[in-house]
């Protein structure tokens, strides 16, 4: 039986670092409340998030649906995606000059089985001041990114040290979803 792939998932960056590894895959985006829980630790709500993503995803019996949900997680407090330049200007003043932690949770589900893991990286920022933080909200970068950055991109500027796996912090460890396929 041949295993059809499936991406639950609308993540640009998710779909470039799976073609980049040379999987062939369809994208199946799923509609579910991302919202925390009240006292959710940021690890237990991206494992829980992208365990609820695979199952809205609704996996067939020939298909291996691979979901993923990535935070940022500083003082155990969760930065999700800002919603305004307002927002985002908190998150990276909040980061600035600091060390954090980045979480992706990749959940796998195929034929009635799952499997899911939480990838933690850390990463460690360079001071900002307000002229380079306005800079980069002008970019458009930190919309649509856990903690308002993207490491790929302009924000590689401010990364003084990383601790773990750099696609984590990109929103897709390539190695724990190899790991949990095989």
């Amino acid at each position: 039986m041949t295993v059809r792939v499936v991406l639950a998932s609308g993540s640009p960056r998710r779909h470039e670092l799976l073609c980049q590894i040379g999987v062939s895959f369809a994208t199946r985006v799923p509609d579910i409340d991302e919202s925390p829980h009240c006292g959710e630790r940021p690890a237990d709500y991206v494992r829980r998030v992208a365990r609820e993503k695979a199952t809205a995803a609704h996996p067939g019996p020939d298909e291996l649906v691979i979901a993923a949900d990535t935070t940022v997680d500083v003082d155990s407090s969760i930065l999700a995606k800002p919603a305004d330049a307002v927002e985002a200007a908190a998150m990276l003043r909040t980061l600035s000059g600091r060390t954090h932690l980045v979480h992706t949770g990749v959940s796998m589900h195929r034929a009635g089985h799952e499997l899911t893991d939480v990838c933690s990286s850390s990463v460690e920022f360079v001071p900002l001041d307000e002229t380079t933080i306005d800079w980069y909200i002008a970019t458009g970068e930190p919309f649509g990114k856990a903690g308002a950055y993207g490491i790929q991109g302009k924000a590689s500027l401010f990364i003084e040290e990383i601790e773990g796996d750099y696609f984590n912090i990109m929103g897709l460890p390539i190695r724990l979803v190899y790991e949990l396929s095989v």
